[in-house]
């Protein structure tokens, strides 16, 4: 029996293999108009009908080789969309069937799934653009499916665009011609890889492309498309290092877009197109670690995936870990260690903002009834990536641990697994390969608290502290200056040495200590001029520590900051922040009203909730 508590659709009866996408991209208007068809086979007995997941789409019509099929769509229930278009089939099938369902449709403006943006929301300022966002259950509003990671399909799509845009999906594009007048081109794609439905993805804009790796473009608009080549010009080599630790890349391309300034999320990891965000373009490369996350997702998210979105932590948790050893490979383990150090900082900081008791801070928490949005924080990356880091040191080491992590993808390639099959094929390999010594290791750890006990995890790991000494150091430095005002000893010479992580490493630690006067927030800006920083992980960071000391002049600068990028990893916690500030309540909700189209629609949901 499948399980998944986000969707409606009946996956205990039908299944879907392939998908095939026939859009047209309509601008005036923002919406995406043309059909779906639907590669089905029944999997159970006496099933008369088809059940799939639905959001903010009109349906016109359903049919199956040519005859139309009685279908009806009750009113929407919340985060889930509707209770499901319910589509009757002509006779009962047995298992096995294999057939097609074509469904009109056109999606609606205010889908979860799609964010319209107009010419002046881009950095060309010329044309439109769109742009979609499906995970977790956002593919409903895309096209009527069966919106869950348990089953993989295939996909493929032919999208018409207006000129002189250009159209690029998680895919490969097979081509493209021109339409009619020459008013309009069709772009054509193939996923030849089995894909969870919250992979499909799709931009239309004004896109230029520039190759950076013998497998890799990067795409941006024009403005932009030279700094980000540059920025991201180490991509290959991420990719390379996985391969040796894994098995080879499956997707023929990795190629890089980045979006407009309101896209949520750091990146995402759709197949083919990595999505990421503007704000990493720092002009030194020193947050191209998003960009080796998303890679190490080519393994561990798309080719294992986890079958729902209580499992996530075997998504991001491995994703992260796979990430660090990449980092680790290419920058040395010390900045490795330091990035885990910093993510430790973060798990804390989500876990308190839940609460310590909140049971959506379990590994893997219960989701029946509740938005998977709703839980979405650090804990599946941070605690996840923690706990594979422990269980590494409790089997001996990499050199254990490296040989299962390849072995892991082997065993679980194009499928979507649960924790339990994770746990069982971990067990049987170290038993296998290394002798029950390992399997009596692997009896030891607290499986109860690490996968379903709320708050922090039950064990903390040790790493390498070189690179944080300096910065605890001087934060310490900051704190005793605190009392007697003597703020000569600070010079720019203090962070001068500082790479970006040890800056970042050095406000969190002064958000450890109680908020600090205003004295010593003019001083330290004096010092290190953290107010015009372009590096967005330190600004928002200094940004935290200004907003804790409720220092006012910043507030116009925060209030820019969310403006300006609309990461949810950042705005919501600055929005959240400057709301409980005595004289910022009134100027986050001016901000967020007069700026709330700039905002993807599930940032523009999450941030109101946090500030309403």
């Amino acid at each position: 029996m499948y399980y998944d508590p986000s969707t409606l659709s009946n996956i205990n009866e039908i299944q879907t293999s392939h998908i095939e996408l026939n859009l047209r991209v309509d601008f005036e208007h923002k919406i995406l108009d043309g059909s779906v068809t639907l590669s089905l086979i029944t999997i159970a007995d006496n099933v008369n009908k088809v059940i799939l997941d639905t959001k903010s789409l009109i349906i016109k019509s359903v049919s199956q080789d040519g005859r139309q099929l009685k279908f009806h769509l009750n009113n929407e229930i919340d985060c889930f969309g509707t209770t499901g278009l319910h589509i009757e089939l002509e006779k009962p099938l047995t298992t096995g069937i294999k057939f097609k369902l074509e469904i009109s449709y056109n999606t609606m403006i205010q889908g979860t799934a799609t964010q319209w943006l107009e010419p002046s929301q881009t950095v060309g300022k010329k044309h439109p653009y769109l742009f979609t966002q499906c995970q977790d259950i956002h593919a409903r509003s895309l096209l009527p499916c069966q919106d869950t990671p348990c089953f993989k399909l295939t996909y493929s799509a032919n999208i018409q665009v207006p000129h002189p845009l250009r159209a690029l999906m998680s895919a490969i594009s097979v081509g493209d011609e021109k339409i009619g007048d020459g008013k309009s081109k069709l772009y054509k794609f193939e996923q030849k890889v089995k894909i969870p439905s919250y992979l499909i993805a799709l931009v239309v804009g004004n896109l230029a492309g520039k190759e950076i790796g013998p497998r890799s473009t990067v795409w941006a608009e024009p403005e932009i498309v030279q700094d980000a080549a540059w920025e991201f010009e180490d991509t290959e080599k991420f990719i390379a290092i996985g391969e040796k630790l894994l098995t080879p890349y499956e997707w023929k391309k990795y190629d890089l877009l980045v979006l407009p300034a309101s896209f949520p999320f750091g990146g995402m990891e759709n197949p083919c197109l990595t999505f990421i965000t503007p704000a990493l373009i720092a002009g030194d490369r020193s947050l191209v670690c998003v960009v080796a996350h998303e890679v190490a997702h080519s393994w561990t998210g798309n080719l294992v995936t986890a079958a729902n979105w209580e499992h996530f932590w075997l998504n991001e948790g491995w994703t992260k870990f796979l990430e660090r050893k990449i980092i680790g490979r290419l920058y040395g383990e010390k900045e490795s260690d330091f990035h885990s150090i910093i993510g430790w900082s973060e798990l804390e900081a989500d876990v308190k903002h839940f609460g310590e008791d909140n049971p959506l801070t379990a590994l893997q928490p219960v989701l029946k009834g509740i938005d998977p949005g709703d839980a979405y924080s650090r804990v599946p990356y941070e605690k996840g990536f923690n706990f594979l880091y422990y269980i590494q040191q409790i089997v001996g080491g990499p050199e254990f641990f490296e040989p299962y992590m390849k072995a892991h993808i082997e065993e679980f390639a194009g499928k979507s697994i649960i924790t339990n099959d994770w746990k069982n094929f971990l067990y049987s390999f170290m038993e296998k390969n290394f002798g029950s010594a390992k399997k009596d290791a692997l009896d030891k750890i607290d499986w109860n608290g690490w996968l379903h006990s709320p708050g922090m995890p039950p064990i903390k790991n040790e790493f390498d502290q070189t690179l944080s000494e300096e910065c605890n150091k001087l934060a310490e430095r900051w704190n005793l200056a605190r009392n007697n005002e003597n703020f000569e000893e600070f010079s720019p010479a203090d962070i001068e040495k500082f790479i970006a992580l040890q800056k970042m490493a050095f406000l969190d630690r002064l958000l450890e200590f109680p908020p600090f006067p205003h004295s010593s927030i003019v001083a330290m800006d004096k010092a290190y001029n953290f107010t015009t920083v372009r590096n967005v992980e330190v600004c928002y960071r200094w940004q935290k520590v200004c907003l804790l000391a409720e220092y006012e002049p910043m507030f116009p600068h925060v209030a820019k900051f969310v403006t300006q990028q609309g990461r949810m990893k950042y705005v919501r916690p600055i929005y959240r922040m400057l709301k409980n500030t005595k004289k910022g309540s009134d100027l986050a909700k001016k901000t967020f009203i007069e700026n709330k189209s700039f905002y993807h629609p599930i940032t523009a949901t999450m941030i109101e909730r946090d500030i309403f």
